[in-house]
């Protein structure tokens, strides 16, 4: 079976690389701070002290990393991954990084003799877990077949976006509007819940009316509930909006949406909602209505 050098272990990387363990993958991995390896150590990975020690000899390497200057070092640092590939690996990195990064790394893997697929995801925390991911993939179809086994058992569904970095490309487009669907349904519960309306039955007509989303059905119930338990972080979503918002202007499509967006949850940010779920945006929306959207529930007193 492959020996995997598996780098990252937070809210996404360390469910990943735990299903990997479970269908009996040999692991090995890595991450910054080191506690976080003890879990996966328990399911039976080894451990390395250094992203090099973490991809050397290894079949596969899969990265996922924060942002561009983490990545940077993972792979060009005086420990990095570049240094240790053996001819032939395969590196599947599953970040949210600049497209331009993208294709700067994946001409430097193929200089030190290896493979790579930019192969970033989309399901949050929950899909991670339970192993239904959707991977938008950049390279060749070849390499990515050779792997379909890994992919298989992360995730429901691969699509092959087209050559290195075009996963980044789609991954970037496609949470531009994840953005776009949370800061409309936050703003569609403010005008409601302001109006009188119960959010609990808002959120129904929603579900049930050519308003609904994906987010809508995510994190709906969240937002009634004032729960913002991190699925997928807020400070995140505002990474990944400023990525989409530089690659909006390198290819001068116009992005109106994006832009008031990327402002809310810089917005939010700014209040101090970085460490919480994204969908804590609609905090927001609640500093100036004057009340949180679950105050206002069918069956409830004012």
């Amino acid at each position: 079976m492959k020996q995997i050098g598996f780098i990252g272990l937070g809210t996404m990387g360390a469910p990943m690389a735990s299903n990997l363990l479970r269908e009996g993958y040999q692991v090995t991995v890595y991450n910054r701070t080191a506690s976080k390896c003890e879990p996966l150590v328990n399911e039976g990975a080894q451990t390395a002290s250094t992203p090099h020690a973490a991809a050397e000899g290894k079949d596969v390497i899969i990265t996922m990393i924060s942002n561009d200057d983490s990545i940077r070092e993972v792979f060009y640092g005086q420990d990095g991954i570049l240094g240790a590939l053996k001819h032939g690996a395969v590196v599947i990195d599953s970040s949210t990084i600049s497209t331009g990064l993208v294709r700067e790394i994946a001409a430097a893997v193929t200089e030190h003799g290896g493979q790579f697929l930019d192969a970033p995801v989309t399901g949050s925390k929950p899909a991670a877990i339970e192993g239904t991911l959707v991977f938008m993939v950049g390279g060749s179809a070849d390499v990515i077949e050779s792997n379909r086994d890994i992919f298989d058992t992360l995730g429901k569904k691969l699509l092959h976006m087209g050559e290195n970095g075009s996963g980044a490309a789609a991954k970037l487009a496609h949470n531009a509007m994840v953005g776009i669907h949370n800061v409309a349904l936050a703003e569609g519960f403010a005008i409601a819940v302001k109006s009188g309306v119960p959010a609990d039955k808002f959120l129904e007509l929603v579900m049930n009316g050519s308003a609904g989303s994906k987010q809508a059905e995510l994190k709906g119930r969240k937002i009634i509930e004032n729960d913002f338990t991190n699925q997928f972080s807020l400070a995140l979503m505002l990474k990944d909006l400023k990525l989409a918002s530089a690659l909006s202007d390198s290819t001068s499509v116009p992005s109106p949406m994006l832009g008031l967006a990327k402002s809310m949850f810089q917005a939010g940010f700014n209040q101090g909602y970085g460490d919480e779920d994204l969908s804590a945006v609609v905090k927001c929306y609640e500093a100036w209505i004057g009340q949180k959207m679950g105050e206002q529930a069918a069956g409830k007193k004012d």
